[in-house]
C-alpha cells in the first residue's frame, strides 16, 4: 500500500478520537503525575473555550514558550481546538531572537514557563501580545498550584472553570493554519513555515499508519481512529499498548508531530523526562516496559556507553527510531547486537517545510531495511534526487548524488511573507530541500550532506551565519567563518576561525556564547591571519574543514 485516504478533519479530531477510544489510559506521565486521554481532551477543550472567552480564536496566533510538560499538550490541542494557530517557541531563545519570532508570527497571546518568563516580559512591548499565561514545574505536578508573575495570568486558573466540551468552531482544514513554525536563524532570517490543519493531520497519519500497519477512519462523532490491519507478527506493538520515554522537544517539528501527535493518535503512553540522564532513562524504560525508544543519535550514543544498558530488562522494546541527524552504521550495529535482530531500527528524514517528515525505514518486521539509509518515502510522497544547479527537476540516475526534492500533501503552503524564497523553494509542486542525497534502485534514500553550511549538534540545527554575525559584531573582528568539527557522539561541534589582531580568543568566544542558546555555543575559536576565499570572495569552508581534519589550524 502506497496511499491512504485522509479524513477532512482538523487536528483536534486526532485527540478527540483517541479520548473516546482510549479513555482512562495514561496519555502523559510526568514525574509521577498522570494525565489520561480523557483528561487531556477535557483540559484542552477547557483551554480552547477559555481562549474563545478571551476573544482569541480563528486567525489568531498563540505562541507556546514552554519545555515539555503536561501543560504543553493541553495548550497545543486547546489552541487548535479554538481555531487559533499554534506557534512553537524555544524557551531558551535569547530575548532578541524571541522578539523577532514573536513579532514576525504576530502572536496575540503566549503561554510561557516561569524561568523563561523574564525573557518574554523584556520583549513584550515589541510584540502584539495582549495575553500572557504563565506556568511552571510545580503546576506541572499539581494543577492546583498557582503561579504569580506581574502582568501575566496563571495558566491553570485561566481555564480551570471553563466548559470541557469542544467549542463549535468552523475550521477550513486546507486554509486555516494549525502551525506557524520557525526555521533556525536570528533576527530577520528565521522563516515562518505555514502549515494548515490538513498538513498536520496528513503527516501524523502518514507516520502513525506506517509504524503500526493501520488505516485511518472516523468514529461516530467525527474523531480520527485507526484500524490496525497489520498482523501482530509484523507489527507487535498494538494500538493502545505503546509506551515510550520522550526527550524530543515538542517545540521542534519532530517533537510536535512524531512525539506528540503520533503517540496521541496511536493510544501510546508518553513518559516525559525533563533532561537526558542515561541511567534514569534506562530505569524508566524498564519500569514502564517501553515498547519503543527514539531520539537523535547522541541519545543512542550515550545509551550504548552506559553500563545499565546491559543489565536493565528491556525485553519489551520492539522499535528503535532515530531522526534529526544520520545514525552512524556502527551505532546501528551496536543497537542491533543489544536488542536483537527482531527489533526494528528505523531512521527517518524530514524538515519543518514538510510538516515533519518525508521518509522512514520500513516498520514491518519482515521488510527489507538498508543500514545507512533514511528509508522510503511515506504514503503519497514522492522523493527525487536532481541536479542542484538544474531548473527542470529531472531525476538523476539511481546512485548519483544530487539535491533532494519532495512532493506530497505534507509540503508547506509556503513561508510567511517570503515571496522570493517561496518562488525559489517551491517549484512545480516540489520542495527544494537544499540537502544532498542518493536514491538507490529500490527507492531508499541516503542523505549525503545536510543543507550547505548547516551543522547538526545533538539533533539541533546550528546555522554558522548566526554565529558569524555575532562574531563580526565584536570589536576588532575583521573576518569570521564557522564550520563543524565532526564528533561521533554529538554530530558536529561549532568551530570559529576569526581574524582579530590582538584579540583574546577565550574572551571573544565567551562574548558570543553569552548571546546564544547552549547548543549553538562555539566549542573552539581559532585566531588566524586571514579567512580563505575564492576569486569571487566566497569563503572556502571546505578548506577550513580540511584544516580541522588535519589539525593544521594556522
Amino acid at each position: 500500500m502506497t496511499t491512504l485516504t485522509y479524513p477532512e478533519v482538523p487536528v483536534g479530531a486526532l485527540l478527540a478520537g483517541s479520548a473516546r477510544r482510549f479513555g482512562d489510559r495514561t496519555a502523559i506521565h510526568f514525574a509521577g503525575r498522570e494525565l489520561s486521554f480523557t483528561a487531556l481532551y477535557e483540559r484542552a477543550c477547557a483551554f480552547a473555550n477559555a481562549l474563545g472567552g478571551a476573544g482569541i480564536g480563528r486567525g489568531d496566533v498563540v505562541a507556546v514558550h514552554l519545555p515539555n510538560c503536561p501543560q504543553y499538550a493541553i495548550a497545543y490541542y486547546g489552541i487548535l481546538l479554538s481555531g487559533a494557530t499554534f506557534s512553537p517557541t524555544n524557551p531558551l531563545l535569547p530575548p532578541p531572537d524571541l522578539a523577532a519570532q514573536l513579532t514576525d508570527c504576530g502572536a496575540v497571546a503566549a503561554v510561557t514557563w516561569g524561568p523563561a518568563a523574564p525573557a518574554l516580559a523584556a520583549v513584550r512591548d515589541r510584540t502584539a501580545i495582549r495575553l500572557v499565561l504563565v506556568t511552571d514545574r510545580e503546576q506541572a505536578l499539581d494543577p492546583a498550584h498557582r503561579t504569580a508573575v506581574d502582568g501575566m495570568a496563571d495558566f491553570e486558573a485561566f481555564h480551570a472553570d471553563a466548559p470541557t466540551g469542544a467549542p463549535a468552531v468552523e475550521i477550513d482544514v486546507h486554509r486555516d493554519l494549525a502551525h506557524l513554525a520557525y526555521t533556525g536563524g536570528t533576527t530577520g532570517r528565521s522563516k515562518g513555515v505555514q502549515l494548515p490543519h490538513r498538513n498536520v493531520v496528513v503527516n501524523t497519519l502518514q507516520y502513525a499508519c506506517w509504524g503500526t500497519g493501520s488505516v485511518p477512519a472516523l468514529d461516530d462523532a467525527g474523531g480520527v481512529v485507526l484500524d490496525q490491519v497489520g498482523s501482530p507478527e509484523e507489527y507487535p506493538t498494538r494500538l493502545g499498548a505503546g509506551v515510550a520515554v520522550n526527550l524530543t522537544p515538542w517545540f521542534h517539528a519532530m517533537g510536535t508531530v512524531g512525539a506528540l501527535n503520533v503517540p496521541t493518535l496511536t493510544g501510546s503512553t508518553t513518559v516525559l523526562h525533563e533532561r537526558f540522564d542515561p541511567a534514569a532513562y534506562l530505569a524508566d524504560a524498564e519500569r514502564f516496559a517501553v515498547t519503543g525508544m527514539g531520539g537523535a543519535p547522541p541519545i543512542f550514543a550515550a545509551l550504548l556507553r552506559h553500563p545499565d544498558l546491559a543489565t536493565r530488562d528491556l525485553s519489551s522494546v520492539r522499535t528503535l527510531t532515530s531522526g534529526a541527524a544520520p545514525l552512524p552504521v556502527e551505532m546501528i550495529q551496536g543497537l542491533q547486537r543489544r536488542f536483537g535482530e527482531d527489533v526494528v531500527v528505523a531512521e527517518g528524514y524530514g524538515l519543518t517545510e514538510v510538516t515533519m517528515g518525508a521518509t522512514i525505514g520500513p516498520a514491518a518486521r519482515s521488510a527489507v531495511r538498508k543500514v545507512g539509509t533514511v528509508g522510503l518515502p511515506v504514503y503519497d510522497t514522492e522523493v527525487r534526487v536532481v541536479d542542484p544547479a538544474g531548473e527542470d527537476l529531472a531525476p538523476l540516475p539511481a546512485g548519483e548524488p544530487g539535491e533532494v526534492v519532495i512532493r506530497g500533501p505534507q509540503v508547506m503552503v509556503g513561508y510567511k511573507d517570503r515571496p522570493e524564497e517561496n518562488a525559489a523553494t517551491l517549484v512545480d509542486g516540489w520542495l527544494r530541500t537544499g540537502d544532498i542525497g542518493v536514491l538507490d534502485e529500490d527507492g531508499y534514500l541516503a542523505i549525503v550532506d545536510r543543507k550547505k553550511d548547516m551543522l547538526i549538534y545533538k539533533g539541533y540545527n546550528v546555522y554558522p551565519r548566526d554565529l558569524e554575525e555575532l562574531l563580526h559584531a565584536q570589536p576588532g573582528v575583521a573576518g569570521a567563518a564557522v564550520v563543524g568539527r565532526p564528533d561521533p557522539e554529538v554530530g558536529e561541534l561549532p568551530v570559529a576561525f576569526v581574524v582579530a589582531p590582538g584579540a583574546d580568543a577565550d574572551a571573544l568566544r565567551e562574548a558570543v556564547n553569552a548571546q546564544v542558546t547552549p547548543y549553538k555555543r562555539l566549542r573552539e575559536l581559532h585566531l588566524v591571519d586571514a579567512i580563505p576565499v575564492s576569486a569571487a570572495g566566497k569563503v572556502l569552508k571546505r578548506e577550513l574543514r580540511e584544516r580541522l581534519r588535519t589539525d593544521t589550524i594556522g
